[in-house]
């Protein structure tokens, strides 16, 4: 029980078994796995927001753009896939939240939650060597969800004798005060059957491993990641697994998976020596320092760069370059950060055209550009010297302002916020509302909205923005108070053309949100 995530969800998961419906036994005959009808789609998802809120304000909890639409555009196609081949129903995708978390912790873990959530460390991002490996653990994660995996666990929680259920309700109460206390009554049984709420049966690994293979072979993905993968998990499982794999507890490794694996393998892919992913190990440089920010960690992050191995190739190297400037810019030494920067770019250049082939693999190998990477890394160096103007030249090439992708609308909208009266700011908030009207879940983006509403005077627009980042955080009390300042603005002020109608959104959002307040307060008693 040393998984973190999952020691700060015992509370929820505890209160699932008390808050979702009671489950009548499997009739004879029917398969072992279960359906998982017996848990409705609503009862599911509920229990996964009540979930994904703690996550939301958990510490280790990070919103980075860049990293956030890397995982995006590795998690798209696997999506894609699984709907065509028909193992992601309609309901299921229109139901179900499919957002993906990030994490700060460094250890090598992903989960599937209910309701459609996925957690996702960064640890897991900086060990695996391909966008092939990262992509093979999303698909299986995706394979735990549309085959209802959680729903099926949940089932058999169905059969936990009273004094079980009494013991999970002290432990709720506990946990309430005392993590402690409340690690304390769960021993024995209970913590096996809290464990059994994330943690999957054998055969439920085996179907995960099927479907989530399948799926990734139809999203254009190299299937050998699927065995890359399962070979770092089974060199930690060779040496015990030291507490930096908690994948392996949830989802343990067994010679017959592995086996399984390699065999698919052979069967459809032809032999070939594997091309070094350098998108992928930027991104995994990224999530180093990210999940390692400390001095002693950066300042390793510094050594490692000026004491490359004989072994590492252009991608390792370009990887660890990209780490190094990070780590410079947490330690606001601008001049090394300049300088690492300036070697990653030669680098880079020089080697990115035997590296083309990465991403042919992907719907969108100009989003995967590694120069992309390069000029957003750029922007964010001059950003942290406080030169917003050319920060957005980096972002901007060429002066022209197209439909920018979400890493560069992120940061113009910071290197604007800090420039009033720019003369992009208008186009900015435009492309931020249209943002948040496709995505309305999009915290960041209602965040930097609400900034630069504020700044040209749209106050209430502003307030509402705030809100909206709150609802979009499942933070229903932060968005009750944010929508309540902005609908006693709106009374205060003598309202100006157009802003009627935001007056009017306010009060129909502030009854939404009252209305949910209301539900997370009333345990579900049944099916819905």
């Amino acid at each position: 029980m040393k998984h973190k995530y999952r020691d700060r969800l015992l509370p929820w998961l505890l209160a699932a078994a008390l808050v979702c419906p009671p489950v009548q036994a499997q009739p004879a005959g029917l398969p072992g796995l279960g359906d998982g009808e017996s848990i409705s789609l609503s009862a599911e998802r509920q229990l996964g927001d009540r979930i994904a809120r703690e996550l939301y304000r958990d510490p280790d909890y990070i919103e980075d753009p860049v990293l956030d639409e890397y995982i995006q555009l590795l998690w798209a196609p696997l999506v894609r896939a699984a709907a065509a081949r028909g193992e992601l129903s309609a309901e299921l995708q229109e139901r179900f939240a499919w957002r993906i978390l990030l994490g700060r912790d460094r250890s090598v873990n992903a989960f599937a939650l209910p309701g459609g959530y996925l957690g996702v460390h960064l640890g897991l991002i900086a060990v695996v060597g391909s966008h092939d490996e990262l992509a093979s653990v999303l698909a299986h994660e995706l394979s735990h969800v549309s085959q209802r995996h959680i729903a099926r666990g949940m089932s058999e929680q169905s059969r936990m004798t009273p004094w079980l259920v009494g013991a999970m309700i002290l432990g709720a109460l506990a946990a309430s005060k005392s993590p402690q206390s409340a690690q304390a009554l769960i021993v024995g049984g209970q913590a096996a059957a809290l464990q059994s709420q994330l943690s999957y049966s054998r055969d439920m690994e085996r179907e995960a491993d099927r479907v989530g293979y399948g799926i990734l072979v139809d999203a254009g993905y190299d299937p050998r990641g699927f065995v890359g993968m399962f070979g770092k998990l089974q060199q930690a499982a060779g040496l015990n697994d030291n507490g930096a794999f908690p994948y392996l507890r949830s989802h343990p490794l067994t010679s017959e998976r592995i086996a399984d694996m390699q065999a698919r393998q052979q069967l459809n892919t032809p032999a070939a020596v594997p091309v070094a992913d350098m998108a992928q190990a930027l991104m995994s440089g990224r999530a180093r320092v990210l999940s390692q920010n400390t001095p002693d960690a950066l300042k390793a992050w510094t050594l490692e760069a000026e004491q490359p191995s004989p072994q590492d190739g252009p991608a390792q190297r370009a990887g660890k370059l990209y780490a190094v400037t990070l780590a410079h810019l947490q330690q606001r030494n601008m001049l090394a950060a300049e300088q690492s920067l300036q070697k990653l770019q030669e680098l880079v250049k020089k080697s990115v055209p035997t590296d083309s082939k990465v991403t042919q693999a992907l719907a969108s190998p100009v989003a995967l550009s590694v120069d992309r990477w390069l000029r957003l890394l750029s922007a964010e160096v001059a950003m942290k010297q406080d030169r917003f103007e050319a920060a957005l030249q980096q972002l901007l090439p060429g002066g022209a302002v197209p439909d920018l992708a979400r890493p560069e609308l992120m940061a113009a909208a910071q290197a604007v916020q800090r420039l009033p009266g720019h003369a992009l700011q208008a186009e900015i908030t435009r492309q931020l509302r249209q943002r948040v009207f496709v995505a309305p879940h999009d915290a960041q983006a209602w965040n930097l909205l609400a900034g630069l509403l504020a700044a040209q005077g749209q106050a209430l627009a502003g307030l509402r923005a705030e809100a909206e980042a709150q609802v979009a955080r499942l933070d229903w009390e932060g968005a009750l108070d944010r929508f309540r300042a902005a609908q006693d603005l709106a009374k205060r002020s003598r309202l100006q053309a157009g802003e009627h109608i935001e007056a009017s959104i306010v009060d129909t959002r502030l009854r939404e949100v009252q209305a949910q307040l209301r539900a997370l307060q009333q345990p579900s008693t049944g099916p819905r």
